[in-house]
């Protein structure tokens, strides 16, 4: 697979980390790779349907704040990127999303049972690939795992009673998606020698891009089709699962600030979206609503308070590749 190169304001930069990612390709296509027939094609599907790499890409920029790519900087990418292929697996099974990357989801191909397994089998890869990269490494993938876990429990379960709904999705994104992304940036960094304030920065720095991604996600799977995506728009609308943009309208609701579209939003919401027709209908009002605005503004913000975080670093050019990366995640909204 080949990826476009990170546009990150610094030509060198751009070379490190793309040079990086080709290597971080081919030995993610050898880690998924099998003995076993029958899980050789589960395993490859989704590092064959592609994907952004977001994560092999922050670990490489963040070790130039140190000694720069090494061969442990490189295997810790490929673990997070396989932990990150292992909770689509298994996300696809939860979430009933029929595709992934432009592809059709695991579980439509293999069932749930192989699916869900597969995900299983790329866990244990990641922390192979972690056992060997020293305790340290292991501990912050087993810390790692844990929130991803409790991250996809609490969004299961819901925010309890008196518990802020918006609240509570952001912790659940900080789990979800933020602990994994500050985990590429702690791996990239604690591999090239940097220093412990300067890890605990990236640490902050990664968490907060990550929620900043995943709400820049909420508004594009509301804004785009599948065939930019790769996913099915509206699946999380489907299955009862609220994203940003739906959580604020209800809190304006709560607040009794909804005007009329809105109300009427929350009423097919809450009715029955299981004819294609009336989920079509909420994605086109959703769409039309200015609560989407107020969704961007919400994930810019978290990118901005990311790019804080690394006021700490000595200017540089990686410090400030940093900061372009943390605009790249939202700027998908424009």
């Amino acid at each position: 697979m080949t990826t476009a190169p990170l546009p990150l304001g610094d030509a060198a930069l751009e070379r490190v980390v793309a040079d990086g990612l080709v290597e971080v390709e081919r030995r993610l296509a050898a880690a998924v790779s099998s003995t076993e027939i029958l899980a050789d094609a589960p395993s490859r599907h989704l590092v064959n349907a592609g994907g952004k790499r977001m994560r092999p890409a922050l670990a490489l920029l963040t070790a130039q704040l140190g000694s720069g790519t090494s061969d442990a900087v490189l295997e810790a990418a490929v673990a997070v990127e396989l932990t990150h292929l292992a909770t689509l697996y298994h996300d696809d099974v939860m979430d009933s999303a029929p595709t992934r990357r432009g592809a059709p989801s695991a579980h439509e191909v293999w069932g749930n049972s192989v699916a869900i397994l597969t995900g299983d089998l790329l866990f244990a890869r990641a922390s192979r690939l972690v056992s060997e990269l020293g305790p340290d490494a292991v501990r912050v993938q087993a810390e790692t795992f844990e929130r991803l876990c409790l991250g996809q429990l609490h969004e299961t379960i819901g925010p309890q009673d008196g518990e802020d709904a918006v609240e509570h999705y952001l912790d659940v994104l900080a789990g979800k998606t933020g602990s994994l992304i500050a985990a590429s940036a702690q791996y990239g960094a604690m591999f090239s020698g940097v220093g412990a304030d300067a890890l605990g920065t990236v640490v902050r720095y990664g968490e907060k891009v990550g929620v900043a991604f995943q709400l820049a996600d909420d508004v594009i799977d509301l804004l785009s089709d599948a065939d930019v995506t790769g996913k099915t728009p509206g699946t999380d609308l489907r299955e009862g699962v609220a994203t940003m943009p739906v959580l604020l309208l209800r809190a304006r609701a709560d607040r009794g600030a909804v005007d009329d579209a809105g109300r009427a939003v929350l009423e097919r919401l809450d009715g029955d979206l299981s004819d294609d027709a009336a989920l079509d209908a909420v994605l086109a009002e959703l769409r039309a609503h200015d609560v989407l605005d107020e969704a961007r503004d919400l994930a810019r913000a978290w990118a901005a308070d990311a790019v804080a975080e690394l006021d700490g670093l000595p200017d540089s050019p990686v410090k400030r590749a940093l900061a372009v990366f943390a605009s790249l995640v939202v700027d998908r909204l424009a």
